[in-house]
């Protein structure tokens, strides 16, 4: 029976930046574009969008326990909590905590649909649940077939960023679009530092990720696409609203100053280290996602308030 310690680890509390991120900066971009987001009704649906993703963020991550631990594809694995593989829970348990994780996520989101009478947004939930789901989950998932960062991609960073904006202010924001995709590349490179950990295992039980079929070497240079290129486009936002582009927030250059953290994983990963040497890139990643989210929320509010536009 495992403890609520090891339910706590098993839902991988590592990754929960990856869901917080989008809600904040997202909820920033809607301030800067004029929406009062201290409101009742606009805290009501920052909280309901950061529940969502926060449900779907430890259900996906239950959901990946139980379908690999009951694929027997987690056996010889390093790194975090296994509950199914390790033995601590029953699966049925496990797969209970996954929809009962995306239950509360649905539940959520309805809400918001409710409060904004965008109907079309439940196709989107639907979707985001059922990739989630079939992640590894289904007979044939997707996240054995390498397409992992993709859902990573669109749905933790470019549906919760911009998604998060339009339930404030109803409309798509260009800079919410473009912002997503710096937050949306430091998600993968979670999902990067992840799979490049198991290459081992994952190529002796069959599991095809993208880290496996494009090789270690490869896969190291993708962690650093991901972990670097979201600063470039920080400082390209930031530099035009300083010069020409007025719905650029300038302030959105503070997350720069995040960038220095990225030296430490990005020379772990560039010296070769592998298997549990690892960890402390996952460790690192998750921080400086956190950092840059929050410097980036920061400026993009601070360039509302000190009227830099």
């Amino acid at each position: 029976m495992a403890t609520t310690g090891q339910w706590v680890a098993g839902a991988r509390p590592k990754t929960l930046p990856a869901a917080i991120v989008p809600v904040a900066v997202g909820s920033a971009v809607a301030y800067f574009n004029g929406f009062a987001v201290d409101t009742f009704p606009a805290s009501i649906r920052i909280e309901l969008a950061l529940i969502v993703a926060l449900a779907l963020q430890i259900g996906v991550n239950y959901a990946n326990d139980y379908s690999d631990g009951i694929r027997g594809t987690d056996e010889v694995r390093v790194g975090p909590v296994r509950l199914v593989g390790q033995g601590l829970a029953k699966a049925s348990d496990v797969k209970k905590a996954a929809l009962l994780s995306f239950l509360i996520a649905c539940v959520a989101g309805l809400a918001l649909v409710l409060l904004t009478q965008a109907w079309w947004m439940l196709i989107v939930g639907v979707a985001a649940v059922a990739s989630a789901w079939f992640y590894t989950g289904g007979p044939r998932p997707y996240g054995y077939a390498g397409l992992g960062e993709v859902f990573v991609f669109v749905f933790f960073g470019l549906v919760a960023v911009v998604g998060t904006t339009f339930v404030l202010t109803m409309q798509i924001q260009l800079v919410a679009v473009i912002l997503a995709i710096p937050v949306g590349l430091l998600a993968c490179a979670l999902l990067v530092t992840n799979n490049l950990r198991d290459i081992p295992g994952d190529t002796v039980v069959g599991k095809h990720t993208l880290a496996v079929r494009m090789g270690d070497a490869r896969t190291r240079e993708v962690y650093g696409f991901c972990l670097w290129v979201p600063f470039a486009i920080a400082a390209v936002v930031g530099l035009g609203g300083v010069g020409f582009i007025d719905v650029f927030p300038p302030g959105a250059l503070v997350a720069v100053v995040a960038a220095p953290m990225a030296l430490v994983p990005w020379r772990m990963v560039r010296s070769g280290a592998a298997g549990p040497a690892l960890i402390p890139v996952l460790v690192w990643t998750a921080r400086i996602q956190l950092a840059f989210g929050l410097l980036l929320t920061i400026g993009i509010v601070g360039s509302k308030l000190l009227n830099l536009t």
